[in-house]
């Protein structure tokens, strides 16, 4: 037998310091704290027949699976669909029937699992919905977008949160004095600013957490008393900012551009200004937050200031010739201006004339309303038009809709800003040219 390499590297600290029962499992209590569903089903040994596990990067996935097979003495397999397929399965699977001969249940993880593609996530079914295995599906997207509607049926879903900086605290604590799989057998000291630091800025990562203190730890020379001191200034030098949780194709990105775009249309330029830079500091692309404030300009303010939808505009275009970083600055104007701007989704009724149109069905154009140059005289096309420039005030009453919308009413003026003043503009003009007066005789065509 091979003697092991005395230079093969050790574990890392998050992995060593895995629990090795659910007692020492920290964090998700709204998952396993006592009387909570999960909790019960393990006091009670009756297990879901399988789970989905979705939460963000070192939330304890992996590590509340590994517990769970402990306290149900079930067998316990491990995949991960980034390097694992349907040969890698097939064996789990014999193995599984061989332990179930021996009257032990098997539990498979399968981590990110979102990156099976359906015909592998169509292998688990059978075996899933014969007992065989208990499967685990740990993930950081969205299952009911990237797992199979068959295999979300059979599973029981359950959401994991970032840890709190109480539980990385208990578990950094943890790794400083335990002396087998941590790292009190090395005299260390770390400020409590330093424990703080790693805490705060690792995003509810454990093992993110972990690990910077591992570095912090063992790239520390000890003093003349032989004990590795770890302050405040090593702890930012090893965890020098918080990454930020942004997948441009999964929730943390659909949820940043929410709070940001319901941030503008709430009139909050504060909060709105903070998810601006979230997404930048992400990486977001600035011409998609520029779209979306274009879209936001009709959509939320409208009529209210006609002014909203030009300075964006204005905004969108200095962002094109200038681009980032200075681009900030017109992106942060823009933001500012809608924030700050009255509201009016008056715009909206088009939809209503939309959904009024897909009711009806194709109509007929009035005939004073079609285009009289084709042929006015063989068809009569645009026969009984009446021109508004003909008339006082630029204005006679007409249909202007077909006999099926005749009387439709669609748009609904919104009452801030400047809109009241359009329509009270428009309503005036329209009465002057109904009631013309003395002298207002209407042409003849």
């Amino acid at each position: 037998m091979t003697a092991p390499s005395l230079f093969a590297p050790p574990q890392p600290l998050a992995a060593r310091l895995r629990p090795r029962s659910l007692k020492e499992f920290v964090g998700q209590e709204h998952l396993v704290g006592p009387g909570r569903l999960l909790w019960r089903a393990l006091k009670a040994k009756r297990l879901f027949s399988s789970m989905i596990f979705w939460g963000p990067p070192g939330s304890g996935k992996t590590t509340l699976a590994r517990a769970i097979a402990r306290v149900m003495d079930a067998q316990f397999a491990s995949l991960s669909a980034v390097m694992s397929g349907v040969p890698d399965l097939r064996k789990v699977v014999e193995e599984a029937r061989r332990w179930q001969e021996r009257g032990r249940r098997t539990i498979l993880l399968i981590d990110e699992i979102h990156r099976f593609n359906k015909a592998q996530q169509d292998a688990l079914l059978p075996h899933v919905e014969e007992g065989l295995i208990t499967l685990i599906g740990a993930t950081t997207e969205n299952p009911y977008f990237e797992i199979i509607g068959a295999l979300l049926s059979r599973a029981r879903i359950f959401v994991f949160e970032p840890l709190k900086e109480a539980d990385l605290l208990l578990l950094l604590r943890r790794a400083l004095t335990d002396k087998d799989q941590g790292l009190g057998a090395m005299p260390t000291e770390v400020a409590e600013e330093a424990l703080a630091h790693f805490a705060r800025m690792s995003g509810g990562d454990a093992r993110r957490a972990l690990t910077a203190l591992e570095i912090a730890v063992l790239s520390t020379a000890a003093d003349a008393q032989g004990v590795i001191r770890v302050d405040l200034d090593a702890a930012r030098e090893c965890m020098p900012r918080r990454d930020l949780i942004y997948d441009k194709q999964g929730d943390a990105h659909y949820d940043t551009v929410s709070a940001f775009i319901k941030s503008v249309r709430g009139s909050e330029p504060d909060a709105a200004l903070y998810w601006l830079a979230r997404m930048l500091q992400a990486g977001e692309d600035p011409r998609f937050i520029m779209r979306r404030l274009l879209i936001l300009a009709s959509e939320d303010i409208g009529l209210a200031d006609p002014q909203a939808l030009v300075q964006v505009a204005a905004a969108s275009q200095a962002l094109t010739w200038v681009g980032l970083p200075e681009g900030q600055y017109h992106l942060a104007q823009a933001t500012l201006y809608l924030a700050l701007a009255p509201k009016s989704n008056s715009a909206a009724a088009y939809f209503k004339a939309q959904a009024a149109l897909e009711d009806q069905g194709a109509t007929k154009v009035p005939t004073p309303l079609q285009d009289a140059h084709r042929d006015k005289k063989g068809l009569g096309h645009g026969q009984g038009y009446k021109y508004p420039h003909d008339f006082p005030g630029h204005f006679v009453p007409q249909d202007y809709l077909p006999e099926e919308a005749a009387g439709a009413k669609f748009y609904e003026p919104g009452e801030e800003g400047q809109e009241p003043e359009l329509v009270s503009r428009w309503r005036a003009f329209r009465k002057k040219g109904e009631n013309p007066g003395r002298g207002g005789e209407t042409p003849e065509e």
